[in-house]
């Protein structure tokens, strides 16, 4: 299928989920715009390096626009809704402002769920990651999420770097991404006593 793509570094979608975006660039309002004609749906994916027309990673998600805003200066505020992963074949010689590239979707298992020891072994991990961070998280709430909720939901928003997040859309099954998700908070807990950062080439 021709999907049109949105390139952002540091931005990943998964079925299921939603991703804000402040869309304010003229190439992207035309390609908001063309979507909102069609079918209202634009791929998530993010590019190698981050420059103009840098090469795509393979894998993205395509999202569908729910709620969106009109701004007054053209720009908009919308809710991409995220519904199934892709498979970059090729990218397309588009005449569009946007970039376009030919894609399949990606057929994910259907039901899939941790084990017990799994999901007690990452929301220890996680707790132990929140805690060095400083971050404030409701564990009551965490608790009631299902597998696949929680395991993509803190793998769209962790604060980690582009690669990581690329690799834990790739994993290519849930208890894959989960253990890859334990493996990079343990990673990323590790704070560099130079700057406080560590990254993941």
């Amino acid at each position: 299928m021709r999907i049109s793509i949105f390139p952002l570094t540091g931005a990943v979608l998964y079925p299921g989920l939603q991703l804000p975006l402040h869309i304010f660039e003229p190439r992207y309002r035309a390609m908001i715009k063309d979507a909102l004609a069609r079918d209202r749906r634009i791929g998530m994916i993010q590019p190698q390096r981050a420059e103009e027309g840098a090469p795509l990673y393979s894998i993205g998600c395509l999202g569908k626009i729910g709620e969106f805003e009109a701004l007054d200066d053209g720009g908009f505020n919308l809710i991409l809704e995220g519904e199934s992963r892709f498979r970059m074949l090729r990218e397309l010689d588009a005449a569009t402002p946007f970039r376009q590239i030919e894609g399949e979707l990606i057929a994910d298992l259907p039901d899939q769920a941790l084990s017990p020891v799994e999901r007690a072994g990452f929301e220890r991990e996680a707790r132990r990651f929140a805690d060095a961070q400083g971050y404030a998280v409701d564990w009551e709430a965490v608790t009631r999420l299902d597998d696949l909720s929680l395991i993509d939901g803190v793998s769209q928003i962790a604060p980690f770097d582009a690669a990581a997040k690329q690799a834990l859309l790739e994993a290519d099954s849930l208890p894959a991404r989960c253990e890859l998700l334990v493996q990079l908070m343990q990673f990323f807990g590790r704070r560099d006593s130079d700057d406080g950062r560590v990254t993941l080439q």
